[in-house]
């Protein structure tokens, strides 16, 4: 059976991986270059999932990329990955539709188009800047970005900067402006986040979003919320109010994790990073927020995440949710789409990359057996 991998991120890449071992070749197509979607973020970023946990099938991060590892760090693993495992991965190929074919798949790239039996899509979360439509937006005489377009606080130097978002994202590129000489930081936050420190007690936060997973929701709650009030100090005086609800009940409300702090309580706390109201609207000279006040910034960074463009691929399917995203994921499969996969797309509270290899795994096993029934179906029948 020839399976085709969409996306040569860690989800595609360990899915590739994981067929190969099987004995199933998978070809990988792939818009950009491998890790494309982790190239593109700002330069300070790390994983917030240690390294030892955060490595795909057959091949750990090696211990010199150190407990957190770097952007740069991590795009060179998946570039060592994808030799090691001996890939077929086809760069600078976009592809644009998924069709049924006699049973299989047709996957269109451009002019060119490759049938499969089997097709994951592995194009992750991070697919596409999600800019929202604010009224008067046009107008603004400053500068707005979309974190995408973000890399270091240099361009900021000594000037007022605007971040919209509560996000992990946001926190870190607000704390790095602050850090990186902006004149003056704002933090705009609709939500008050849920925060978490990355290590407590010698217990990094990704190991207690594991066992948060394996917990009844209450339970997970009452301990999330008990170690906040242990680690993280009331922020109420500063515009971030305590939750009202648990982590892991918020969690599975939005699919956003916690902010784990790298920087952004002592920030807020000292005044570096100033939280703010929500984003209402803008105009030429200026921002008015939620609370009816206007601010006046050079710049306007806008960390409001991203979707996942499924919809031009797959959209005809009839495998999308209203907000786009895949109705099964990993090993299950729609009755109206048998051998199309999804992966790297469930949010995890231990980490995107523990469930890229989680789902990569089952779907590997699931796409073998039905390789190895293929075969024994067509295997001529003996008198």
């Amino acid at each position: 059976m020839r399976v085709v991998v969409i996306g040569a991120g860690p989800a595609g890449l360990a899915t590739a991986a994981e067929l190969r071992r099987r004995g199933l070749q998978a070809i990988v197509l792939e818009r950009g270059e491998v890790g494309a979607a982790w190239r593109g973020r700002y330069d300070s970023l790390h994983l917030h999932t240690i390294r030892g946990m955060s490595g795909l099938p057959g091949m750990p991060i090696p211990r010199s990329e150190g407990r957190w590892v770097a952007r740069d760090s991590l795009v060179r693993y998946l570039e060592r990955y994808a030799a090691a495992n001996s890939l077929d991965v086809r760069t600078g190929t976009t592809v644009t539709r998924v069709d049924r074919l006699n049973g299989g798949w047709r996957v269109a790239a451009g002019d060119e188009s490759v049938d499969a039996g089997a097709v994951v899509v592995a194009t992750g979360y991070s697919n596409e800047p999600l800019l929202p439509d604010w009224p008067g937006r046009d107008s603004f005489a400053g500068e707005l970005v979309h974190s995408a377009d973000y890399r270091n606080a240099e361009p900021y130097r000594g000037r007022d900067v605007l971040v919209v978002g509560a996000g992990n994202s946001g926190a870190e590129i607000a704390t790095g402006l602050a850090d990186g000489g902006a004149q003056r930081v704002r933090l705009s936050v609709r939500t008050p986040p849920q925060i978490v420190r990355r290590e407590r007690f010698g217990l990094p936060a990704h190991v207690v979003g594991l066992l948060a997973g394996l917990m009844p929701t209450r339970t997970a709650d009452a301990i999330g919320l008990a170690m906040r009030r242990l680690s993280v100090p009331d922020l109420s005086a500063f515009g971030l109010s305590l939750p009202t609800v648990g982590p892991v009940t918020a969690f599975n409300a939005s699919g956003s994790p916690p902010i784990v702090d790298v920087g952004i309580i002592d920030a807020v706390q000292d005044g570096r990073v100033e939280v703010v109201a929500a984003v209402e609207s803008f105009r030429p000279d200026g921002i008015v927020l939620a609370d009816g006040s206007v601010v006046t910034p050079d710049a306007v960074i806008a960390a409001t995440g991203f979707r996942s463009a499924l919809e031009p691929l797959v959209g005809h399917l009839g495998v999308l949710d209203a907000r786009g995203l895949p109705l099964v994921l990993n090993a299950r499969v729609d009755p109206r789409a048998p051998q199309l996969y999804f992966v790297g797309f469930r949010p995890y509270l231990g980490g995107l990359l523990w469930e890229a290899a989680r789902g990569a795994r089952s779907v590997a096993r699931a796409i073998t057996r039905a390789a190895a029934r293929d075969s024994r179906a067509a295997r001529p029948q003996t008198a």
